[in-house]
């Protein structure tokens, strides 16, 4: 596994969790790394790999969720020749091929009971036996595993072997989720920002306007870092004016008016209309007698509907969208259609 290892960040939680995988390092005990998808569970591995004496040999990575149930155990322990149907040759698995070096097992908590019976043998004695082999062999394997799971709550509920959990626990260490990172989120977009806007050749890098900003910072990002990086390299790789600060920022790809709708979405619904009929229903009435020219009278109130419900949210887009029953990009072209921008408040 190469990748970049590099940690972004300077909230105590962040550096906190760091510390304790650079301190870990220089044993050779097992390593439980805990967190939310995209909180840089393999980035900790691999801080564990390239700290520890064992940096010069393999750091091989297995996903345990990734394989159907019946090959996990042959891709952990590897196979004889004609152990199985399509065995033709011979094959190493993980932990030979890891042997000297560190073994990183992804999504540990979606391995199969049998599998993990097998894994504590091999944690235990540090031996391994291919299917279809009698023989084991000796390996000298350093194990990180990685769970978004609740281990001990599974190991209670009897869907994990609480002695390899015991074993595998010598040091657990649990990744923040960004929302708890304070004021990391505007430090990570800026170094993805850059870093976006270097690979497309951009002069120099405009950074992001403050409304954005302030969109990053209210979001929830179920993502984490993963979800973060994503949708800031897409609003720069969107961005067509390389001088002007990023002004736009599509949180969900997949939002669009020609998106198929599922169950409980058809138009009209509760959900769609409450929101801006009580919008409408705190406007000041309209003289419709005197409307003599349509499409500017419906943009006009649109534009004091937009700006009454920003100034209500302190000018905070993302709340002002959700107030209105809109994505943030949908409000971002209405502001753009209006020329709406937070420097008018004091006008």
């Amino acid at each position: 596994m190469e990748r970049e290892s590099q940690f972004v960040g300077q909230s105590s939680a962040i550096l906190d969790a760091v510390e304790r995988a650079s301190r870990a390092a220089a044993l050779s005990r097992p390593v439980l790394v805990v967190g939310e998808r995209g909180t840089g569970k393999e980035l900790i591995a691999e801080r564990l790999h390239r700290l520890s004496d064992r940096w010069g040999e393999p750091l091989v990575v297995m996903n345990c969720a990734a394989l159907p149930e019946t090959l996990i155990e042959a891709e952990l322990f590897g196979h004889e020749a004609g152990a199985f149907t399509g065995a033709t040759k011979a094959r190493e698995g993980r932990f030979e091929e890891a042997h000297g070096g560190t073994l990183f097992l992804d999504e540990l908590g979606t391995l199969s009971m049998a599998a993990q019976e097998r894994l504590l043998r091999a944690v235990e004695y540090g031996e391994v036996t291919r299917i279809g082999s009698s023989r084991p062999r000796r390996v000298d394997v350093r194990i990180v595993a990685a769970t978004n799971e609740n281990l001990p709550a599974m190991a209670q509920a009897h869907r994990f072997r609480a002695d390899l959990l015991d074993r595998l626990s010598f040091e657990v260490i649990t990744l923040p989720p960004l929302r708890a990172r304070e004021g990391d989120i505007v430090v990570l977009a800026d170094f993805f920002g850059r870093r976006m806007a270097a690979e497309l050749h951009w002069d120099g890098w405009p950074g992001f306007r403050e409304e954005v900003l302030d969109a990053l910072e209210a979001y929830e990002w179920p993502g984490n870092v993963r979800e973060l990086r994503n949708v800031v390299e897409r609003a720069v790789y969107h961005w067509d004016d390389r001088r002007d600060a990023v002004g736009e920022m599509i949180f969900d790809p997949f939002d669009s008016p020609w998106a198929p709708k599922g169950e409980g979405s058809a138009p009209g619904g509760e959900d769609e209309a409450a929101v801006p009929a009580k919008v409408v229903a705190e406007t000041p009435a309209f003289d419709f007698a005197g409307v003599d020219d349509l499409r500017g009278a419906v943009d006009a109130h649109e534009r004091a509907i937009v700006e009454a419900v920003l100034e209500r949210n302190r000018w905070n887009q993302r709340r002002a969208a959700e107030s209105l029953g809109l994505t943030y990009d949908q409000l971002r072209h209405c502001l753009k259609k209006h020329s709406l921008s937070p420097a008018q408040q004091a006008s």
